[in-house]
Parts: C-alpha cells; sequence; structure tokens
C-alpha cells in the first residue's frame, strides 16, 4: 500500500510516517517506481508507534518497547520497568502541574477581574511583587 493508504490505515499523517521512516523506526520496502510500499507488518508497526506514544512514551521509548517486543526472548520484566520508569515520570509531571495550577488559583483569586490595570497574574509574570 502507498503512503495515503497507510496513513488512513493507522489515522497518522503522511509526514509523521515519513519522519518515523527517516529516524529508522520503520522501514517500508520501496516498489520499483521508487514510492514506498507499506505491508501489513509496517502498519502493524506504526499502530504500536502510534498506541506507545498516546500512553506518553518518547520516540527513543518507542524504538526499545519496538525492541523488545520484536525480541521473542525478552524478560516481561524489562517492558515493566519502561512502564514504571514512565508511571514515575508523569507522577512527578502530575506534581509539577498540581504546583502550577496551585499557583494559578492563588493569582487568579486575587485578581479583581474588573476594569482596573493592576492585576497580581500580569506582576507574577513580570516578575513584579504584589504590593
Amino acid at each position: 500500500m502507498n503512503i495515503g493508504e497507510a496513513a488512513d490505515a493507522t489515522s497518522l499523517p503522511a509526514k509523521t510516517i515519513r519522519y518515523y521512516e527517516d529516524i529508522g523506526l520503520i522501514k517500508p520496502a520501496r516498489a520499483t517506481n521508487g514510492y514506498r510500499d507499506y505491508d501489513g507488518n509496517d502498519v502493524h508497526r506504526l499502530a504500536f508507534i502510534q498506541r506507545s506514544r498516546s500512553l506518553g512514551f518518547t520516540i527513543d521509548e518507542c524504538r526499545s518497547l519496538l525492541s523488545l517486543y520484536e525480541d521473542k526472548e525478552r524478560a516481561s520484566s524489562d517492558v515493566k520497568a519502561l512502564a514504571l520508569e514512565k508511571i514515575v515520570e508523569i507522577d512527578r509531571k502530575l506534581k509539577e502541574l498540581k504546583s502550577l495550577r496551585s499557583t494559578l488559583k492563588t493569582l487568579a483569586d486575587h485578581c479583581h477581574g474588573d476594569d482596573r490595570p493592576d492585576c497580581p497574574i500580569i506582576d507574577e509574570i513580570a516578575g513584579r511583587s504584589r504590593s
């Protein structure tokens, strides 16, 4: 199948598929005319990458997951270790987001939100202390 058909089959933009090829995540065959020729395995790999990305894995982590997926001798502990590392990262990001939310909530609560020009939100962003 051509790249358009692979894009339709995976709901990925053709540009993303080309990028994945450029960085070596997929290696479609080439037809005699030089066009990419995607087979079912390529589409499956693309879907695997897409799902991995939707779970928050980076490109390099997707590369590791693909390698583990294709290694029939893999230890499930290796896969679990990647997942647990991702959970730690997600927890750290959640903590950061909660802190950001708390700060913004405090600033929004202190902003009058009326026609006055003074605004603690702007003051904080500008690095000025509220007086």
